[in-house]
């Protein structure tokens, strides 16, 4: 029989449902392994299940935050060791950009530890994404709380994302951080909408929330209308200094559940297994894979925090026979699906 290839969709659509709460937290329910086939089922009615997109994340301007996120070594409120560093100049920039496509990846992600980028910065921004989309690789920014017109300077510079993630669920955010509120969080987020950006957005898991409280965060992310065309979905990576260097630790299996429920409710998003994979086994993260992870951070370090090694990547990756995602291989065969 003749193989045909289809090509799936890979852009977000319109909320199609409302997820409750209860919903949710009956989807984290349903037994494991009947839990991950499911996620994978719809994982491979959208996007081909052996294709990886791969992306780079520098940290462009470190330390110094003054926000209070319990998680963050990066804020000026605790004392973690992060040397505070100013904006890097557009070359230096350029050039781990540059690395990073050499060596696979496709999305090149920023992040600058403000509560808000002031004008004066944007202007500098704007420079900096002029020249890194130059380079042929898709662009991402973190750069916090967004005033009226800078998404749209953003946008007109050729930023491709935005990364603004929740955190974690509303009724669980005043335990992690106290000096903004989620509907800062939601309010930001759209304006990256009307100016046209796509929107990446996700959150921590094992923040010392319980399973209805990460219901509630999943279910916050698939009530996005439309939903954000990437996830990126963190496990606390415990730094010594933060409030939350002693949560307790998380059943791995909770995190793979997690990364199920995600694919499920956001079947056309990409689902980014994020930090705290250098703590996880190669197991683990093929189960996260199975369970509809398609997307993962590519380099030795994160913005401040340690990321698992390109060469594992590697390794892990020809392990599973797994491919870095390009235009060509999102298309699937009919064939492979039976």
């Amino acid at each position: 029989m003749e193989t045909t290839l289809q090509l799936y969709s890979v852009t977000p659509h319109p909320q199609v449902e409302y997820w409750s709460v209860c919903k949710v937290e009956a989807l984290f329910e349903t037994p494991f392994l009947e839990l991950i086939h499911r996620a994978a089922l719809v994982h491979r009615e959208n996007f081909n299940p052996q294709a990886i997109q791969l992306s780079t994340l520098m940290s462009i301007k470190t330390g110094g935050c003054p926000e209070d996120c319990g998680y963050c070594p990066q804020s000026a409120r605790y004392h973690t060791g992060v040397q505070k560093q100013a904006l890097l100049n557009v070359e230096e920039i350029v050039e781990k950009a540059k690395i990073a496509k050499s060596r696979g990846a496709n999305r090149f992600c920023m992040g600058a530890a403000w509560r808000g980028p002031k004008p004066k910065d944007i202007a500098k921004m704007t420079e900096i994404i002029k020249a890194v989309k130059e380079l042929g690789l898709e662009t991402c920014g973190t750069f916090g709380l967004l005033e009226d017109g800078m998404a749209e300077d953003l946008k007109e510079a050729g930023l491709d994302y935005y990364n603004h993630n929740i955190d974690t669920a509303p009724e669980h955010y005043k335990k992690v951080i106290g000096t903004r509120d989620f509907d800062d969080r939601l309010s930001t987020l759209g304006k990256v909408r009307k100016a046209g950006l796509k929107v990446c957005c996700g959150g921590i898991i094992g923040m010392n929330e319980n399973r209805k409280e990460r219901a509630g965060f999943i279910a916050s992310l698939a009530n996005l209308d439309p939903q954000p065309e990437s996830v990126p979905i963190n496990q606390l990576v415990k730094v010594e200094g933060t409030p939350l260097a002693d949560a307790e630790a998380l059943d791995w299996t909770e995190f793979v559940r997690t990364i199920a429920v995600a694919r499920i409710t956001m079947p056309k998003s990409y689902v980014r297994l994020s930090a705290g994979r250098q703590g996880m086994s190669e197991e683990m993260q093929a189960m996260c894979f199975m369970a509809g992870a398609n997307s993962i951070f590519y380099g030795d370090k994160l913005l401040v925090t340690g990321n698992s090694e390109e060469d594992s990547d590697q390794i892990l990756m020809a392990k599973l026979d797994l491919e870095p995602e390009t235009a060509e291989n999102r298309y699937v065969s009919d064939q492979s699906q039976r």
